[in-house]
């Protein structure tokens, strides 16, 4: 029988349902067979929280999972197999390199580095100078992307002293900022096409028509994880450092004042048909304790974070054997109409999802240790 975590008489601190969540994960699938079996951003996003959980608890299984889904793709000659190299989701997990060349000075790592991040001094731009967020979505800029491409290609110009990367990424968050955000709401809009082709572009500003939760969500969690590379005294950092304040800012008026969390289409939560989503409460959690703990918000902030931490454990339960099921996780998701994303399917333990939660418990454990 399912058990609920109200009935669970176990009190567990975020950081214990972290490893939960990586457990649960751990259980189901072996390393090489975590779906979908490519080099993509599902994995990456998930790898990267328990790699964050394993720098919290030293436990090792935590290394050697992620570890073992690296080396099933990454080749001696740092080669990448099962890789799409014009999407920038499939460069997101190359973050997971840093950490295992550090540790192990094996040079395939730096290679596969090598391999990836330079993609982007040619990638397709749009007349503006913004990234293709795929080869297949000519000109389409999405919030996404940001995540994708931003933090692994900063964290490369600091490792390798190849600053370009600061001013390359710098500019594609601006950019995206610039165009993508409401003057009304603050919050930002899910893509932007400066060529106005894609079917879901508005006809006069390029833009798509909501606010979609997830999408929202990559945005800060993507500077902040840049904001660890990019050098204080950098021209853009003060511009980046307001999007986010003024993001979160917004973001915080949205939270459903019942359950702490955030709806599938943001600002459209009195609306009967829309729902609540756990992906994108814990990435807006996660990056308001973040931005607290980095001094760019007043700690007042936290109430808001740990309001959408319960309200995501709220909805946990245990299976049959015992494991977390995280639920209310829309699948992935491209860019349309209010009706498109209300009828989304949810999932359970999807990894991105789970990935989210477990970013937002890492995240929370550290909060949790400065004190409520």
């Amino acid at each position: 029988m399912n058990t609920s975590i109200s009935s669970n008489q176990e009190t567990l601190t975020p950081i214990q349902w972290a490893e939960k969540a990586c457990e649960a994960i751990m259980t189901k699938f072996e390393p090489e067979k975590l779906p979908p079996e490519r080099f993509h951003y599902h994995q990456g996003v998930f790898l990267s929280g328990m790699t964050k959980t394993w720098e919290q608890t030293r436990d090792e299984r935590y290394y050697d999972y992620m570890k073992r889904w690296v080396d099933s793709h990454v080749q001696a000659d740092g080669t990448i197999e099962k890789i799409k190299t014009d999407e920038l989701d499939d460069i997101q997990p190359g973050v997971l390199l840093y950490p295992l060349y550090e540790r192990t000075g094996d040079e395939r790592y730096k290679k596969a580095l090598y391999n990836l991040v330079p993609l982007m001094k040619q990638w397709k731009t749009n007349p503006s100078g913004g990234f293709w967020h795929k080869e297949h979505y000519p000109n389409q800029m999405w919030l996404d992307g940001l995540y994708m491409g931003g933090p692994i290609a900063v964290q490369f110009g600091s490792v390798f002293n190849e600053p370009e990367y600061f001013d390359m990424w710098a500019y594609q968050a601006i950019l995206a900022a610039q165009h993508t955000t409401d003057s009304i709401t603050g919050l930002l809009y899910h893509g932007w096409d400066e060529t106005k082709q894609a079917n879901w572009a508005d006809k006069e500003t390029g833009l798509a028509s909501e606010f979609w939760g997830r999408a929202i969500g990559w945005f800060p969690v993507a500077l902040l994880e840049m904001f660890e590379y990019i050098p204080d005294d950098h021209k853009d950092k003060p511009t980046l450092i307001r999007i986010v304040q003024d993001l979160l800012k917004a973001l915080v008026k949205y939270q459903d004042e019942a359950t702490g969390r955030w709806y599938q289409v943001v600002d459209k939560g009195a609306l009967p048909d829309n729902w609540l989503e756990n992906s994108c409460t814990s990435l807006y959690v996660h990056a308001i304790a973040k931005a607290v703990r980095f001094g760019y918000l007043d700690p007042k902030y936290l109430s808001y974070a740990w309001k959408g931490y319960q309200g995501v454990i709220d909805t946990l339960r245990f299976d049959d054997n015992g494991h977390v099921v995280i639920g209310n996780i829309c699948i992935g998701t491209g860019i349309g109409d209010y009706a498109h994303y209300i009828a989304r399917p949810t999932s359970e333990n999807d990894l991105h999802g789970a990935g989210a939660f477990i970013l937002m418990c890492a995240e929370m454990n550290l909060a949790e240790q400065v004190g409520r």
